[in-house]
C-alpha cells in the first residue's frame, strides 16, 4: 500500500480555500471589509511568492474564529462549502483519488491551510487522513493562536515524518501531487512527486527534475 499524498489548494481544487474562506468572511459582514480584504490578499500575495510569514498569517486566519463558538462556526462552513467550495471543485481531482483508492493505494491530504477550514473539505473529497495547520482550542473555542508544528514547507516534511512514526506507513512508493513551490521539500522526500498545474517555479524545477506535469483543469 503506498501513500497518495495530495496538496489541497489549487491542486484538488480550482482555487485556494484559505484565501476564499477570507473572501467568504468579508462578502457576509463577519469581518472588517476593506481592512480584512486588504491583509488577506496581502497574504495571498506573500504565498505565491513563497515569502509567507506563516505565523503571522495562522493568527490572522484563526483570529475570527475565536468571536465564534463551535456551533456558530459549524453553520458558517456549511454556508462556505455550498458557496464557495462547491464551485472549486474538480471531476478530475476526484477521479484521481479515486484511481488511487482502487489500486489500494493509502490517500491523504497535507495543506498549510487550517484545519477548521480544510476537514470538512477534505471529508467532502472522501479523505479521511488529514494534515494541516492547527489552531489552539481551549474550553471548546478557538484562541486565535496556532498550535504546534505549522503545515507549511518544511514544516509539511516534519508533520508528515512525525506521523510516519505514529502509523505503521511508509514513504516507499509514495506519491505526492501539489501545485506549489511552497511544497518543494516534501516533493524532493516522495518517490513520486507530481506536479499538478503548477505555478512557474515549481514547473521550471518539475522539467528540470524530470518529474510528470499534469492538469486536473483541462
Amino acid at each position: 500500500m503506498a501513500l497518495a499524498i495530495f496538496d489541497l489548494d489549487n491542486t484538488l481544487l480550482a482555487g485556494d480555500s484559505d484565501h476564499a474562506w477570507g473572501e467568504f468572511l468579508v462578502a457576509k459582514g463577519i469581518v472588517n471589509s476593506d481592512e480584512f480584504k486588504a491583509k488577506n490578499d496581502e497574504f495571498y500575495q506573500q504565498y505565491q511568492q513563497g515569502g509567507l510569514d506563516i505565523d503571522a498569517y495562522l493568527r490572522f486566519a484563526l483570529s475570527p474564529l475565536s468571536k465564534y463558538n463551535s456551533d456558530e462556526l459549524a453553520g458558517m462552513h456549511a454556508a462556505f462549502m455550498a458557496e464557495y467550495i462547491a464551485p472549486l471543485r474538480l471531476p478530475k481531482a476526484d477521479a484521481l483519488l479515486q484511481q488511487h483508492r482502487d489500486a489500494g493505494d493509502f490517500v491523504m491530504i497535507i495543506t498549510a491551510t487550517n484545519s477548521f477550514v480544510t476537514r470538512p473539505i477534505a471529508h467532502a473529497l472522501g479523505v479521511k487522513t488529514l494534515l494541516a495547520s492547527e489552531g489552539e482550542i481551549i474550553d471548546g473555542r478557538y484562541t486565535g493562536n496556532p498550535s504546534g508544528i505549522p503545515c507549511f514547507q518544511s514544516g509539511k516534511v516534519t508533520r508528515l515524518q512525525n506521523w510516519l512514526t505514529e502509523t505503521d506507513h511508509s514513504l516507499e512508493g509514495s506519491y505526492f501531487y501539489s501545485d506549489s513551490h511552497n511544497d518543494l521539500p516534501l516533493l524532493k522526500v516522495v518517490d513520486n512527486p507530481i506536479a499538478v498545474d503548477p505555478d512557474d517555479t515549481l514547473k521550471a524545477n518539475a522539467i528540470e527534475a524530470g518529474w510528470p506535469v499534469i492538469s486536473l483543469r483541462d
